[in-house]
């Protein structure tokens, strides 16, 4: 167990999980690091995370970042406001938490430009939906993984990306995720801008509930904005009384 602490440097996990037979404790003792592995071992990602979700192991040690343990939230908010199960629920959170893995592998000058995109740079960052897929689609223990990431830029008018699939042929988790990640992009720090007004991002989700997003979810979204659970906080702070990590 102590060459295990070892492997651990800078929050990454310098790990190869076709050599090992340690993964479980590896897991048990740290939190996972997916963009790390993703990152340093992309042929590796699909048997870590298969061995991930045959374990169970808890959601909460997935780490992803903050941007995407908070879309995850609010697409388990909604799935649960709109009447799914439990099972439902933690599913639709997994898969909320892996929803923009693929811009792991989108150049980083790109991804984290300040400025406006130009079409070929924009071009480029749609490009994380089908690598995401990619990543993902061979993770049998829980299929939707990939479909989340694919599908979660398609729009109910049906000129999203990449599928330009519309209304009932986008997936369910990804209609959720489209409207969680909608509100968390507009009300959060971005390289391109500062966080907006609470306010002013509960009008654009009005204003676009039935062309890009699907408005019996957006109904679920602003069931919750009524009842406090979602609601304007302080920098850092997201819905209910939790704080998220940096």
């Amino acid at each position: 167990m102590e060459e295990l602490k070892n492997l651990k440097q800078d929050n990454f996990l310098w790990y190869n999980a076709y050599n090992s037979n340690d993964l479980p404790q590896l897991f048990d003792l740290y939190n996972i690091d997916l963009v790390g592995i993703l990152s340093i071992w992309p042929e590796t990602f699909s048997y870590v995370l298969s061995e991930i979700m045959a374990l169970n192991i808890p959601i909460m040690c997935f780490n992803m970042g903050a941007q995407g343990e908070r879309v995850a939230k609010y697409t388990a908010m909604i799935a649960k406001e709109m009447g799914y199960d439990e099972e439902t629920v933690e599913k639709y959170y997994r898969i909320g938490l892996l929803h923009d893995v693929g811009k792991v592998g989108i150049p980083k000058a790109v991804l984290n430009k300040p400025g406006k995109l130009t079409d070929e740079e924009y071009d480029v960052i749609k490009e994380h939906t089908t690598k995401g897929h990619e990543v993902l689609k061979d993770i049998s223990a829980v299929p939707e993984l990939a479909v989340g990431a694919l599908s979660h830029h398609e729009r109910h008018d049906g000129k999203g990306y990449p599928n330009g699939l519309s209304g009932n042929d986008i997936p369910e988790v990804a209609r959720i995720i489209a409207v969680a990640d909608s509100f968390d992009a507009m009300y959060s720090d971005r390289q391109y801008r500062k966080q907006m007004d609470f306010e002013k991002v509960l009008s654009i989700i009005r204003e676009v509930s039935g062309t890009q997003l699907n408005p019996e979810v957006v109904d679920a979204f602003f069931r919750l904005v009524d009842k406090g659970e979602i609601r304007a906080v302080e920098a850092r702070e997201t819905a209910g009384n939790e704080s998220l990590p940096d």
